[in-house]
């Protein structure tokens, strides 16, 4: 005789439905209604269901491997500013390397003294901006923009500093650079640093920079290219001091401090020759600082 078929398996209990609100704010948030209990009418998951469920700190979306963070507005702007420079500009990148050997023999030398005087450490920043008004002055179309048709040449020099802080990367500008000393430098970029940390910057002193400066290297970087911050057509791009062999002008090998750097520029305004020019002069600024200070 046949053998008797088997008992049906019980349905399985179908997932409670959900209302159309509640489906759209889980869907939005990546979150699986199935898994929600419903407190509507039939044991429908409704919008405060869905809500209460984000809300807990034991259900997240995507099964707890996700955050979903709501973009500051400094973020937003950054973000912006950047595509933009991305959209607009013919950027291009151009590469060097500094010898900081003699930098760092200035800065030993006179570290000490000039923070008891001037009430601010001598770092290198204020060599780097120096080196590149100097640059600017003899290459002027890194220091220009393109406003539609025409070219603006600046005869003024306010270079921009890029200072990583919590909310974000901000470029506090210091003004009439080519008119400070190398303290006024220092003291300036350390009062601008503090108030970009706390947050206290003004509109007037994130605004009408005409070239940039960006030093990834205090995070350990060694290399990148840095994006423009319109409407400059230039930026430099300072990176971490790593000790290198190298090969001096006697033919020995020597182990020096060597740094990268990089300048980005709006290749519509700024030719290659231009560029490279440029950071050549720079490279020769740093590498013998007393030009610098007779500015030569």
């Amino acid at each position: 005789a046949p053998a008797p078929a088997p008992a049906p398996a019980p349905a399985a209990a179908a997932a409670p439905a959900a209302m159309p609100s509640a489906r759209k704010i889980a869907a939005d948030a990546g979150l699986d209604t199935a898994g929600l209990a419903g407190s509507g009418k039939g044991g429908r998951v409704t919008k405060g269901d869905v809500l209460s469920a984000l809300a807990a700190p034991a259900v997240a979306p995507a099964s707890g491997r996700e955050e979903r963070v709501k973009m500051t507005r400094l973020r937003q702007r950054i973000a912006e500013r950047l595509k933009a420079a991305q959209n607009n500009a013919a950027m291009l990148t151009t590469f060097n390397e500094v010898d900081m050997t003699a930098l760092f023999e200035l800065r030993n030398r006179y570290k000490d003294g000039f923070e008891k005087k001037h009430g601010v450490k001598l770092g290198f920043m204020s060599f780097f901006v120096k080196a590149c008004v100097a640059a600017l002055k003899e290459w002027p179309a890194v220091n220009a923009e393109i406003d539609g048709d025409e070219l603006i040449y600046k005869k003024y020099y306010d270079i921009g500093v890029a200072v990583g802080t919590p909310q974000g990367l901000v470029v506090p500008v210091v003004r009439g650079a080519d008119t400070l000393s190398f303290a006024g430098v220092e003291q300036e970029i350390a009062a601008l640093g503090k108030k970009a940390r706390d947050g206290k910057l003004t509109m007037a002193e994130l605004t009408g920079g005409t070239f940039t400066i960006s030093n990834g290297g205090v995070y350990g970087s060694l290399m990148s290219t840095p994006i423009l911050n319109p409407p400059q057509s230039g930026i430099l791009g300072m990176h971490k001091v790593q000790q290198r062999p190298m090969v001096m002008p006697d033919g020995s090998i020597a182990a020096r401090p060597m740094m990268y750097l990089a300048l980005s520029y709006d290749h519509r305004i700024i030719d290659g020759r231009e560029a490279v020019s440029f950071l050549v002069r720079v490279k020769d600024g740093i590498e013998d600082p007393s030009r610098l200070l007779l500015e030569v």
